[in-house]
């Protein structure tokens, strides 16, 4: 593990593997690199790129420094690419996606983006989910209910709550209920989860917007909406993948345009 300073003085901590081009992978809520798809893409990338897996502030090894802004994390980005090197590409996942959209958009010199599926759900319900879940949430964190602020979120993305009951009584359970309050810091990321236009127009590098084919309805539209929104951005479907996207289908695409530029 390795660590690189914040503009704002915080600590983050990632990891690097492989050599070629440098890649910076992006996590979505919950994940790091202890816990969550990006070791294993790591793995896969690295015989081809260089990689750089971090943990987002708030999460794993890395600090935090309150109060959180959309900005601090642009400037967490902006020391790991200061590292890899100007024209690094970047993967992201999700809110980790939404959070390259605002970061390529401020200026942090990619070479290329590509993003998983950022979760514009109100482009297909006009806002409704995200108002109720911004609310619900913050009223959770407010009260210091750390676990229920953990199954709201997963229980709103898809989860049975009785599969997340069970959970609530294993081992890891305290490990989630650590990094909860950066379940607000990807809702901030967020906004109001329609596709930011003004900022998407503002990226400038090649960008590649991808969705499984077997996801949900509204995570597909978000993705052709964010792809329609980036001057020149491709889109693809991967089929028969979800959300939860395999390394071994991923791989292959995330390299294909990171070497060809499509």
């Amino acid at each position: 593990m390795s660590t690189v300073t914040s503009a704002d003085g915080t600590t983050i901590a990632y990891e690097r593997s492989g050599t070629g081009p440098a890649v910076i992978l992006v996590d979505g809520a919950m994940c790091y690199r202890a816990s969550g798809p990006m070791r294993g893409l790591a793995a896969v990338l690295s015989p081809a790129f260089t990689v750089y897996a971090y943990d987002r502030r708030g999460r794993g090894a890395s600090g935090d420094t309150a109060p959180y802004a959309v900005a601090r994390e642009i400037g967490d980005l902006r020391a790991l690419v200061a590292e890899a090197g100007d024209g690094v590409f970047a993967y992201g996942i999700s809110s980790g996606a939404a959070l390259l959209l605002h970061a390529a958009a401020a200026g942090v010199p990619f070479g290329g983006l590509a993003l998983y599926e950022p979760p514009f759900v109100s482009e297909v319900d006009g806002g409704t989910w995200s108002r109720d879940y911004t609310r619900r949430l913050a009223a959770l964190l407010d009260a210091g209910r750390d676990g229920d602020a953990i199954e709201l979120f997963m229980t709103s993305v898809g989860l049975p709550a009785e599969m997340v009951a069970g959970m609530r009584t294993q081992p890891f359970w305290p490990m989630f209920e650590s990094i909860a309050p950066t379940l607000a810091y990807d809702n901030a990321v967020m906004g109001d989860s329609a596709v930011p236009r003004s900022v998407a127009a503002e990226v400038a590098v090649p960008v590649l917007v991808a969705a499984g084919g077997a996801s949900p309805d509204n995570l597909r539209v978000a993705a052709k909406t964010t792809a329609e929104a980036v001057p020149g951005a491709v889109y693809r479907e991967l089929p028969g993948q979800t959300h939860d996207v395999t390394p071994e289908s991923l791989g292959p695409v995330l390299t294909d345009f990171f070497t060809q530029g499509r």
